[in-house]
């Protein structure tokens, strides 16, 4: 697979990553590390190189997981990790902090999870909004200094507070939802991370699997899953939302592709010709991994990749990102 610089780093990862969330928590699906670890080795093997995870995960527990899976590949992988979305052992959501305190101690407890000695990239997870950026990424640069931390990274961060933060010290990568029904960062989140030469990691690239044609009704997610609790997936909206499928499904059978595949190469293209946008879809299913690495060698036409952006523009799709108690902490 090919691999691109990330940002101004010398950081070279893979052209799709892995987006280690799902191995842990919220999608109903727990994994044990016997099977996590093979799921790992075989992105490896098909050319990934580029694993995220974050403290918040399980909680805790998802570091654990990805850190030994990742043991026997030190060196040749790219490992992400993020701190800032504070919760209690028993999974409670206890709120956001980016105290320089805070940053520090989170450090120390993801690199003892992971089992590493330096977090390749490591991101404030939400904005604090009671911290000033400045002394957040301040705290962050510290760690670089100490080597704990290679390079630096936001997510869910808005362009004025970007700029802020790269201000203080370079910002490598910003991390936020992009894909066909969540278009938002092409408003001004894109425009501002090529100005400075940051990479922009894309979350969620197939819509919490929405895109791959996986949900057609509420009724088709578990009902422990958090998908149950967004907008866009209650019974109304996910009805209305149906109508952008059409499109994704004729493109599928016309290339022998699979809707996600489509999906993933629309958003693959968005970044190719600056090698500036990295998907991290994530999976628990060694053919799902299979089949979304296929996706980088599936090849729309001009008028394929028109016809998707037309069908789905930006704000199309029905029902917020997030439930309305958590949008307070996006584009911070």
């Amino acid at each position: 697979m090919e691999r691109y610089k990330l940002g101004k780093s010398d950081l070279e990862v893979s052209a799709l990553g892995l987006g280690c969330m799902g191995l842990s928590e919220f999608y109903d699906t727990t994994t044990e590390q016997g099977r996590a670890s093979d799921l790992i080795a075989r992105a490896v093997d098909l050319g990934i190189n580029f694993f995220d995870t974050a403290d918040m995960y399980g909680p805790h527990t998802n570091e654990r997981l990805v850190g030994a899976a990742l043991k026997p590949f030190k060196g040749r992988v790219v490992l992400a990790t993020k701190f800032g979305v504070v919760r209690g052992e028993d999974r409670s959501f206890l709120g956001i902090s980016g105290t320089p305190e805070y940053v520090k101690q989170s450090c120390d407890a993801s690199l003892l999870r992971l089992g590493v000695d330096t977090i390749d990239l490591y991101y404030q997870h939400r904005v604090d909004p009671n911290t000033p950026i400045e002394e957040t990424v301040g705290a962050m640069a510290e760690l670089v200094t100490a080597g704990k931390v290679r390079y630096l990274g936001l997510s869910e961060a808005s362009p004025a507070t970007l700029r802020r933060a790269h201000r203080v010290h370079p910002i490598t990568a910003l991390q936020t939802e992009y894909s066909l029904w969540s278009r938002e960062p092409e408003a001004e989140l894109l425009a501002v991370c090529r100005e400075l030469g940051i990479g922009f990691v894309a979350y969620s690239p197939l819509g919490r699997g929405f895109l791959a044609g996986r949900f057609r009704a509420t009724s088709d997610i578990s009902a422990a899953d958090f998908r149950r609790t967004l907008p866009r997936f209650s019974e109304d909206n996910l009805a209305k939302n149906q109508q952008f499928l059409s499109l994704i499904d004729a493109l599928a059978e016309k290339h022998g592709a699979t809707p996600a595949q489509v999906a993933l190469a629309w958003l693959l293209h968005q970044g190719r010709e600056r090698h500036d946008i990295h998907p991290i879809p994530g999976t628990t299913k060694l053919h799902r991994l299979e089949e979304n690495v296929a996706a980088t060698r599936l090849e729309l036409s001009e008028a394929d990749l028109r016809g998707l952006s037309e069908a789905v523009p930006p704000g199309a799709a029905v029902g917020s990102r997030y439930a309305e108690s958590s949008m307070s902490t996006l584009n911070g």
